[in-house]
C-alpha cells in the first residue's frame, strides 16, 4: 500500500494540514467530500472490473480457445492490416466514451492492442501508447462526463448538442495522433499518416484564418 499513489496523497495531505495549521472543521470537510468523490467512482470500478477480468481471462479451459482480446485482434489484423495504427485511438476512445474512464478503456483494450501490434509486426507499446491516447480523447465524449459539466455551467437538457460539438474535435484528438503512430511505425516519410497529418494541419490553418481566432458558432 505504500507505493500507491492514494498513500501518498494521504501523507501529502496530513503534511499540509500540519505545516498550514488549517483548521480540523475545513480539514475534515475536504475529507467528506473526497469520500464520497471517491465512493461513487469505487461503486463503478467494483462492477467494471469483474467484466474486465472475465475479458481478459476467457482463453483457456477444455475446448483450449484463445482470450478474447486475442481472437478479436485476429480478426481485425486480418481487415485491416498495417494500417490498423490509424484507428487504434478510436477503439481508446470509444471504450472510455462507454465506460466512462480511461483506466477502464484501458482495462479492457490494452491486451487487445498489444495482440494487434504483434500480428501486425509493429512495437506493441506504439499501439498501447495510441490506445491510451484515444482514451483521454473519449473522455470528452463520454456521456456522464458531458452530464456533469452541463450541469456546472446551465446547459442541462443540451447534453446532445453538446456531444455533437464535441465529436468534432474528438476525431480530430484521436486522428492526429493515430498517423503519426503510422508515420512513426511504418517505413518511410511519404504514406498515408503523412498525408492525413498534412490534410490536418491545412485544415486548422484554414479554419484559424476564416474564423480570425474566433470560436466557430454553432
Amino acid at each position: 500500500p505504500l507505493y500507491l499513489p492514494g498513500t501518498l496523497f494521504i501523507v501529502a495531505s496530513l503534511i499540509t494540514f500540519a505545516l498550514h495549521k488549517i483548521p480540523g472543521d475545513h480539514y475534515a470537510k475536504a475529507w467528506s467530500t473526497s469520500l464520497k468523490v471517491s465512493a461513487a467512482a469505487s461503486v463503478a470500478l467494483v462492477f467494471t472490473v469483474p467484466m474486465v477480468q472475465v475479458f481478459l481471462n476467457s482463453g483457456g479451459g477444455a475446448a483450449g480457445y484463445d482470450q478474447m482480446p486475442i481472437v478479436l485482434a485476429d480478426g481485425v489484423a486480418a481487415l485491416v492490416g498495417g494500417v490498423w495504427p490509424i484507428f487504434a485511438p478510436f477503439i481508446g476512445g470509444i471504450g472510455a466514451a462507454v465506460a466512462g474512464s480511461n483506466t477502464v478503456s484501458n482495462m479492457m483494450f490494452s491486451l487487445f492492442q498489444f495482440g494487434m501490434g504483434e500480428r501486425i509486426g509493429v512495437d506493441p507499446t506504439w499501439i498501447v501508447a495510441l490506445q491510451a491516447i484515444g482514451g483521454a480523447a473519449g473522455n470528452m465524449i463520454c456521456v456522464h462526463n458531458v452530464v456533469a459539466a452541463s450541469a456546472v455551467v446551465g446547459l442541462l437538457g443540451r447534453e446532445g448538442s453538446v456531444i455533437r460539438m464535441t465529436v468534432i474535435p474528438f476525431v480530430y484528438y484521436a486522428l492526429l495522433p493515430g498517423s503519426v503512430g503510422y508515420l512513426v511505425v511504418s517505413s518511410g516519410l511519404i504514406n498515408l499518416g503523412t498525408l492525413i497529418v498534412a490534410l490536418i494541419a491545412g485544415g486548422t490553418v484554414y479554419m484559424i484564418r476564416r474564423h480570425g481566432g474566433r470560436p466557430a458558432t454553432a
